[in-house]
């Protein structure tokens, strides 16, 4: 069954997610939004790399990465409004990148154990190529010891989804097994900090007032 949806103003320029995310797709559908989505190609650890030897903060590199994965794709669509996304976690300094396979996998979820990490995601808007809003946040989370017996079982049940999302969870799946304590917006954890990106886009109709 598709989830509800209320039509736009009449006036409402189109939208586009320039994310392949399924969950961040999934999040605005069920927010009732009509958009398409169009997919950007970006280097995203060559940016990495680049932000870090200028030292900077994860925050200024999602935020980064949103931006650019809008222009992107605004280039295609000038007259949409083009959301770009970016999410990454900090561990303690440390960026982790999407686990390349279930060996990764089980390195990230062993070095998370017991411990506390960020995840920092960022939304930038472009319309005509120009930036016209953007958001940041973070939210902690505090993940339990993790027996290696455990891992090895969760990352059984999960199979592929493992390597889809960064940290090797998914929170609205058996992820939340994982953890005891967050802090911080739960969409932001998906990947979309859902509420202000609404709350910008009643501004332009396609969400009704």
């Amino acid at each position: 069954m598709k989830p509800y949806a209320i039509a736009p103003r009449h006036d409402a320029p189109a939208l586009v997610l320039a994310s392949g995310s399924a969950i961040r797709r999934t999040v605005l559908e069920n927010a009732g939004l009509a958009f398409t989505v169009d997919v950007s190609a970006v280097d995203e650890d060559e940016v990495k790399r680049a932000m870090r030897e200028t030292g900077a903060s994860t925050e200024a590199t999602a935020e980064a990465l949103a931006e650019l994965k809008a222009t992107r794709v605004s280039l295609r669509h000038p007259d949409a409004l083009v959301i770009g996304c970016d999410q990454m976690l900090d561990l303690d300094g440390t960026w982790f990148d999407k686990p390349a396979d279930r060996a990764h996998a089980f390195a990230h979820l062993k070095a998370m154990s017991g411990r506390s990490h960020r995840l920092v995601g960022a939304i930038v808007v472009l319309r005509h190529g120009k930036r016209i809003w953007h958001h940041v946040a973070a939210a902690k989370l505090t993940m339990r010891p993790l027996s290696d017996s455990f891992i090895e079982d969760y990352l059984d049940a999960i199979g592929d989804a493992a390597t889809r999302s960064v940290g090797a969870y998914q929170l609205e799946g058996l992820g939340a097994q994982l953890f005891t304590r967050i802090d911080g917006d739960y969409f932001t954890v998906l990947g979309l900090s859902l509420l202000p990106l609404l709350n910008f886009l009643r501004g332009h109709g396609i969400v009704r007032e």
